[in-house]
């Protein structure tokens, strides 16, 4: 950074048009609300009911976590910027919304392999689920998700923070894209983009072979369940749907080739990518979870054992 002929960027955003921009300022404004209140909503909801004190819903107040800050480190800028016309953004708070965009994803990747993990234990192993996914493994599972996502990306900050910026500073982006800033830079990036594909092979692509075994697994063993196959498979639809939906956009916006890296539909696909999905998520697991919308647990009596083949 000290070496930086650039102390700041521009970033240009969805459009000039002061009109368009108050609209856009209306939209993402009550989306942001919804997205705090539903998710501190169910935080709240799991804190408040001892009922639902296990496991999976200490999962899901770490995913709610996640679902608030990746957003509060883009939106509140983008805000400001639809009120004030001023797009300008400073380097140092440039690298630190990405390091949060990448510490939020990452942790989303881990927490989804244990989330899926947790299925597995449960209806492949019911019997073991209370003995297994007992409090120290559940702190330690948590505690893995934030170091990995936190080592990785500091890692990638700091390789980022040591190239030099000699201008151009325009960013065709609502916030600070990696592909962005270091398409920017003046200096050699081959090993920030060896580090970057290393390191989002290990957050992205290993986690999703996990959970394609653990649900390899999971489906065997419904398989093999004379009765109550739907119940069992049940417990997993609201983490289902998370997965495709966040791997989905994620394999979609960063594994797709890139012509044009910071055209309209980059911009569009990582509104569902960074907003969207973590409105979404809180709501699919309220809606597909009775137990959330009643107060009451799903393993509050530890898992039926009748799911156990």
């Amino acid at each position: 950074m000290n070496h930086s002929t650039v102390t700041e960027f521009i970033l240009l955003g969805f459009s000039s048009d002061p009109k368009i921009q108050i609209v856009l300022f209306l939209i993402f404004l009550a989306v942001y609300v919804v997205l705090l209140v539903a998710n501190i909503l169910l935080i709240l909801t799991v804190i408040v009911d001892p009922r639902l004190h296990n496991p999976m819903y200490a999962f899901l107040i770490n995913m709610s976590i996640i679902n608030v800050g990746g957003p509060s480190a883009i939106i509140p800028k983008m805000l400001l910027d639809f009120l004030s016309g001023d797009k300008s953004i400073v380097f140092a708070a440039c690298v630190t919304q990405l390091f949060f965009n990448f510490v939020m994803g990452g942790s989303e990747c881990v927490l989804l392999v244990f989330m899926a993990y947790d299925r597995y234990v449960a209806i492949c192993k019911p019997l073991r689920y209370n003995t297994i996914m007992n409090i120290s493994a559940c702190t330690w599972m948590i505690t893995v998700t934030w170091s990995v996502s936190s080592i990785l990306s500091t890692v990638d900050i700091f390789f980022l923070c040591r190239l030099t910026f000699c201008g151009p500073n325009i960013i065709n982006h609502f916030f600070c894209s990696f592909q962005s800033i270091r398409d920017l830079s003046c200096s050699d990036t081959s090993v920030l983009d060896i580090l970057a594909f290393l390191g989002g092979a290990i957050i992205l692509l290993v986690p999703l072979l996990l959970i394609i075994l653990s649900y390899y697994k999971i489906i065997a063993a419904i398989k093999r369940i004379q009765s109550g196959r739907y119940k069992a498979f049940s417990s997993c639809t609201s983490h289902l749907i998370v997965v495709t939906l966040y791997y989905g956009l994620a394999l979609v916006t960063f594994m797709r080739p890139k012509v044009s890296v910071d055209d309209y539909r980059d911009k569009v696909l990582s509104v569902f990518y960074l907003i969207i999905i973590p409105l979404l998520n809180p709501i699919i697991y309220s809606l597909r979870n009775k137990d959330v919308t009643k107060g009451r647990g799903i393993f509050c009596s530890g898992p039926p054992r009748s799911w156990c083949p």
